[in-house]
């Protein structure tokens, strides 16, 4: 018996209300629960009944020193059926003023953006895996910049992501 997949995340916010509303405007998360000081939403197109939960912790919390004085999470990943999909994202990121860089992973494509509370998460379509036979794998493990236009022109914007 092992883990099929990762079901939810729950995080302290200063204000869950708000958090939800960031999940929910930019991202299409919908709420699924409610009450003071706790917020509980679903992914698009989800089956889970819930995929985040924020629960309020006050204004006067600092930011998360995960990575940088503390242990901690890095971030969520959320993944998309398509690159269509992620270009969708892409603008409504940049509107909200989250976006905060875009790599190529070669075996998938990948926006990262910030919530209300500077908590980080990525956006990813991940490349059907005919499409990565024969290639080889990147000589640096670092990321390359992602050029999403690029990527649609060669994969498709409608091409179904891969598991």
């Amino acid at each position: 018996m092992g883990i099929a997949r990762m079901n939810h995340a729950v995080l302290y916010a200063r204000d869950a209300a708000k958090s939800a509303a960031f999940y929910r405007d930019v991202l299409g998360f919908s709420t699924v629960a409610s009450f003071p000081g706790g917020e509980f939403l679903r992914a698009p197109d989800s089956e889970n009944d819930h995929d985040i939960a924020f629960f309020t912790i006050g204004d006067g919390a600092g930011p998360s020193m995960a990575g940088r004085a503390t242990v901690g999470l890095y971030h969520l990943a959320w993944e998309v059926p398509t690159l269509a999909d992620l270009a969708e994202l892409e603008q409504k990121l940049l509107a909200a003023g989250a976006l905060v860089g875009a790599s190529d992973h070669t075996a998938s494509k990948s926006l990262y953006a910030k919530d209300p509370d500077g908590l980080e998460f990525e956006v990813c379509w991940v490349v059907p895996r005919a499409h990565l036979e024969g290639v080889e794998a990147p000589t640096s493990v670092r990321p390359q910049p992602l050029d999403l236009d690029r990527e649609i022109a060669r994969f498709g914007a409608l091409t179904p992501g891969g598991r």
